[in-house]
């Protein structure tokens, strides 16, 4: 009898990717959740095989089951030799880079029951889309981001593999996409064995991990559903870039959201030429600024008092000091009486498109900081999980590139 709990695995599988002499500029795209409306109707023009197409399936009917339209749509690309799989299973190192960061790791198949700490919560509706999407496509499209302590033998295979021609780059837009495959068993050995005693932080995907972890469990006796399709990053020696995620409240306007503010926060009233973020990096405590048309606004300097009756009691150690944990609680809870989950609120990478929403929308924008890094890591090995939509790290993996099946064993 042994207590020995699974370790970190990345196994190599055979990608589904499109076939050699695709325009990949045309038909990758970015995640699903960071996809607003108009860039989606700018991927779906793009291409009709645009990987959008799946991800956020819109059948040409309101009626039409999205999932099963996708899985149809999969099921023809297939057939017309859009869609192609690998020969032979590998990991694939992969590098997104962009004008201002880059991220490279490796790409494969992660054992859900490994060491891998989430530090968000999610919401349950995103998570059962995922899992439905995943059901009935068989497929995992989109990678999730995951990131660790490592500067070893697994690094170095990626680096190794990072300084000859890569078997496939791509540039959309601004940003660059490379692609190396790992086929050498002593390459895949070693990291397997460097791995093994690792432990792996969610940066981005919670909800679609969730998923994989539903599907797993509708689907136990499928070996393809145990893994979820994931780009593992070494944290030490190529870290990622961590943002804040801002909000928009469609309907609340720019005063009452003031006059809400006031009993919680000192406001001091900005120019609508003010830089949020720089705005933002110059207060030593937590802070927002609230924008919408021409009005802005500095929150800063919680009240105590008012600080100690919005959190809830069994919040973990330090969640005070915590910017999202402040603005779930206080601002939004306690003195806006709108929960973090109500269909009035939307998440923005972006701070211009966070005003520009709310503007659109009659409501206000809340523009947040980034988080420590040090905070997310604490609490998350502690157990204990930020406000859902708390961070952004990045660059993230496009869709597209590097895509998982879950049937004939998704290896």
């Amino acid at each position: 009898m042994t207590d020995a709990k699974p370790s970190l695995r990345l196994t190599p599988f055979r990608a589904t990717t499109y076939a050699p002499g695709t325009d990949l500029a045309a038909v990758i795209c970015p995640p699903y959740d960071v996809i607003g409306a108009g860039a989606l109707e700018e991927f779906e023009a793009a291409d009709p095989h645009n990987i959008v197409h799946l991800t956020l399936p819109r059948p040409g009917s309101a009626a039409a089951d999205p999932y099963r339209f996708a899985a149809a749509e999969l099921r023809r690309w297939h057939e017309a030799g859009v869609l192609r799989r690998d020969a032979a299973p590998a990991l694939y190192v992969y590098e997104h880079r962009t004008p201002g960061a880059s991220v490279i790791g490796l790409v494969g198949g992660v054992g859900l029951d490994g060491p891998i700490l989430p530090h968000e919560n999610t919401f349950p509706g995103p998570v059962a889309d995922r899992a439905a999407l995943m059901t009935a496509t068989r497929s995992q499209f989109e990678p999730i981001l995951l990131t660790y302590d490592g500067d070893g033998v697994a690094s170095d295979v990626v680096d190794a593999a990072a300084a000859t021609s890569p078997d496939v780059q791509v540039t959309a837009g601004r940003d660059v996409h490379s692609i190396w495959r790992v086929t050498a068993d002593d390459a895949l050995d070693a990291v397997a064995a460097d791995l093994a005693g690792r432990t792996a932080l969610i940066a981005d995907g919670h909800h679609r991990f969730a998923a994989y972890r539903s599907v797993h469990a509708a689907h136990p006796q499928e070996p393809a559903t145990g893994y979820g399709l994931a780009l593992l990053v070494d944290a030490t020696r190529h870290p990622l870039e961590l943002r804040g995620i801002h909000r928009s409240i469609a309907g609340l306007s720019f005063d009452d959201a003031v006059a809400g503010a006031v009993k919680g926060f000192e406001v001091v009233p900005l120019p609508d030429t003010a830089d949020a973020p720089a705005v933002l990096a110059a207060e030593a405590t937590t802070a927002f600024v609230l924008g919408a048309g021409s009005g802005r606004a500095l929150l800063r300097s919680a009240n105590p008092s008012v600080l100690d009756d919005a959190i809830p009691a069994g919040r973990p150690d330090g969640w005070r000091h915590l910017d999202a944990a402040v603005l779930v609680d206080l601002l939004l809870g306690r003195l806006w009486g709108i929960d973090d989950a109500d269909s009035r609120v939307a998440y923005h990478h972006d701070d211009g498109d966070a005003v520009r929403t709310a503007t659109r929308a009659g409501g206000v924008a809340v523009l947040v900081r980034p988080p420590a890094l040090s905070d997310v890591l604490a609490l998350a090995g502690r157990g204990a999980r930020m406000p859902r939509k708390s961070t952004s790290f990045g660059p993230k993996p496009w869709t597209g590139l590097l895509m998982r099946e879950l049937a004939s064993g998704g290896g």
